[in-house]
């Protein structure tokens, strides 16, 4: 992986059928290279399938991506970088914040729908997202866990966990505000660091 001359790097860490070629996480990491920060995709697979409802299921695709992502940024010199920034999806915020923690990295984030397994590891600086109609959270507990870890939470109304409604006029004006609000906060970012 090349330094950029800013010295930042922004790892995106998708979700499970949440690629980083769709919309949140192609959008970001864009924003993220515009302000000169170098982008590592982590694209993990493999996944079991019917993850969604079974704990031993959705543990053993973390445990999966975990170990994936371990393998794929094992040449990282992280120690070159004054700045890291995690951009993430789903069960990727968890990913991001274990991996983190195991490597004692000092990261920003951005968690695009976080899952509640991703409070069971330390939650850094950062900002997330959620729509209440999350199937895979609900907003009530959600709302509680990133105000216990002083994490800013943006609620998107009827919002599913790809951040999107049945209405395309307004889920592309909701894509817009987010992405606003992440491109507020990288810029906010490169002033501090």
């Amino acid at each position: 992986m090349k330094n950029t001359d800013s010295g930042r790097l922004a790892l995106v860490f998708p979700g499970i059928g949440y690629t980083v070629d769709k919309p949140l996480l192609y959008y970001a990491k864009k924003l993220a290279a515009k302000q000169g920060f170098a982008i590592a995709d982590v694209p993990y697979t493999g996944f079991p399938s019917g993850a969604k409802g079974s704990t031993e299921k959705m543990r053993q695709a973390f445990d999966i991506a975990l170990s994936q992502t371990e393998a794929m940024l094992k040449d990282v010199d992280f120690s070159s970088y004054s700045s890291i920034l995690c951009i993430s999806k789903s069960i990727g915020t968890a990913v991001a914040a274990a991996y983190t923690e195991r490597h004692s990295l000092s990261a920003y984030n951005i968690y695009f729908t976080p899952l509640e397994l991703t409070f069971s590891f330390p939650v850094q600086e950062g900002i997330a997202f959620h729509g209440t109609a999350d199937p895979w959270v609900e907003t009530e507990l959600l709302s509680s866990l990133c105000a216990e870890h002083g994490l800013p939470l943006h609620i998107i109304a009827d919002a599913n966990h790809s951040l999107e409604t049945s209405d395309i006029p307004l889920d592309i004006k909701n894509l817009q505000s987010v992405m606003q609000t992440a491109d507020n906060y990288v810029r906010w970012l490169c002033r501090i660091s």
